[in-house]
């Protein structure tokens, strides 16, 4: 059984920092697209930033220059280094993995970001 567990989520100011971590567990790590995707309150979930197992990295529109993926295999964890966060960050993050090969996908609980302006 897969599972993913998120940290790091939490309150704070805009213009502040935050950094997401998702460890998986049960998994091959080093097959799995991981992704990071957020959910606001009435809002479709959305994709935020994704790497592959290779490390290519892409990210919305919306975050680039300011969030940074990336992953440490050896630690199973993929990171999300929130920099100049703006209140419309707000949501819930949530973690996905994708294995390439079968293509199960599994999804975090999820942590709450807040950011107040």
């Amino acid at each position: 059984q897969v599972q993913l567990v998120e940290s790091g989520g939490g309150l704070v100011q805009a213009g502040g920092s935050l950094r997401l971590s998702c460890t998986a567990s049960g998994s091959i790590f080093g097959r799995n697209e991981m992704g990071w995707y957020r959910q606001a309150p009435g809002k479709q979930r959305e994709l935020v930033a994704g790497i592959t197992p290779g490390g290519s990295t892409n990210y919305a529109d919306s975050v680039k220059g300011r969030f940074t993926i990336s992953r440490d295999n050896a630690k199973n964890t993929v990171y999300l280094q929130m920099n100049s966060l703006k209140p419309e960050d707000t949501a819930v993050y949530y973690c996905k993995s994708r294995d390439i090969y079968n293509a199960l996908t599994y999804w975090g609980q999820g942590t709450q970001v807040t950011v107040s302006s």
